[in-house]
């Protein structure tokens, strides 16, 4: 879809020999914290922008200077963007009406564009008279209406509140499945980017640091950014000797091939188990000690010394501060990050 995409305002280069290719059908979203260059990329996609170099395609065709209004490409924005004046019906007819739609071909499109978002119940109210999770409906459903081979998000759900933000989520993934359009959204929620499915990029400084499905993604980090960003997995700072790593838990063993002598290994806190909780020894058995441990709910959250180091476990397991526990780390979920330690 993009290929050696750069992009400068200014001094600033926002975007750095991007390239990127989303199937057709697919989810796909783009993740990363703010000022990363992600909202710039779908601008460009959209034809807001243009870029400084490199390329744009849609369907296979080049479109990179092709205008905004000639691609078929929709933008949901983070505000909504309706019109205050105009009520939910004619909100969503807007864009047919102004391409100058018969006017039968239009109620066809919006009628079923209202049922299938479930606002037919709302089409007579203006935005001031509904909730943020309508208004998102409404803002979906205009862009939706236009029959777009590419769908564009752009943060959609950052001004909901958690709950309803769940909901609106579960609802955009239902909308997907009804629709063959392509979706690419903009996010810097991590918790949002693993739940939408499909494929995710994470984004750095205006770089794609990784690419591939949420689990691949979350599992097998390519790097520390990655592994830190995606809810702080463990980093261990380790020597290789051997087949062992040498880290401040003690020696060591992954999976992984090794290519430096020292670096960073990741380990998910979820994924180190209590020696309580094992069969039978094994390798990979360190001790550390509790320095806080906090409830909640459905897990208990250890932080460890040395270290520090955090793990998740069984609320069933009730370790107190000062305490030593040994721990187990699975050499096969224990990942060797990519480049030389400093």
């Amino acid at each position: 879809m993009v290929a050696q995409i750069n992009k400068s305002f200014g001094n600033h280069h926002v975007l750095r020999d991007v390239s990127l290719a989303v199937s057709k059908g697919e989810f796909f979203t783009l993740l990363g914290p703010s000022g990363c260059g992600k909202t710039t990329l779908l601008r460009l996609i959209a034809g807001l922008e243009l870029p400084d170099s490199g390329s744009i395609f849609l369907g296979g065709q080049d479109v990179t200077t092709v205008p905004a209004n000639k691609r078929q490409v929709n933008t949901v924005f983070q505000s909504y963007a309706l019109f205050p004046h105009l009520n939910v019906l004619e909100n969503i007819a807007f864009g047919l009406k102004a391409r100058k739609v018969d006017p039968v071909t239009i109620k066809h499109k919006v009628d079923r564009m209202l049922e299938t978002l479930r606002l037919s119940d709302l089409s007579k109210r203006f935005p001031s008279q509904i909730s943020g999770g309508q208004k998102q409906r409404v803002a979906l459903a205009r862009a939706l209406v236009n029959e777009p081979n590419v769908l564009l998000l752009d943060e959609p759900m950052s001004a909901l509140d958690p709950h309803l933000r769940t909901q609106v989520q579960a609802e955009l993934l239902e909308l997907h499945r009804q629709i063959d359009t392509t979706f690419i959204m903009v996010t810097h929620d991590q918790g949002e980017a693993m739940f939408m499915g499909g494929h995710l990029a994470v984004m750095r400084d205006g770089q794609m640091v990784q690419m591939g499905t949420p689990r691949e993604v979350y599992s097998r980090p390519k790097n520390k950014f990655v592994a830190e960003f995606l809810w702080g997995a463990n980093i261990l700072l380790a020597t290789r000797d051997g087949d062992r790593m040498m880290t401040t838990l003690g020696p060591l063993k992954t999976d992984d091939q090794v290519s430096w002598s020292q670096g960073h290994l990741a380990i998910r806190p979820e994924l180190i188990v209590l020696e309580d909780e094992l069969a039978r020894p094994k390798d990979n058995l360190v001790r550390a000690k509790v320095i806080q441990a906090i409830y909640r709910g459905a897990s208990v959250e250890l932080l460890l010394d040395p270290g520090p180091v955090k793990v998740v476990t069984s609320p069933r397991f009730n370790p107190q501060p000062g305490e030593t526990v040994s721990l187990f780390i699975p050499s096969a979920d224990l990942v060797a990050l990519e480049g030389q330690a400093a």
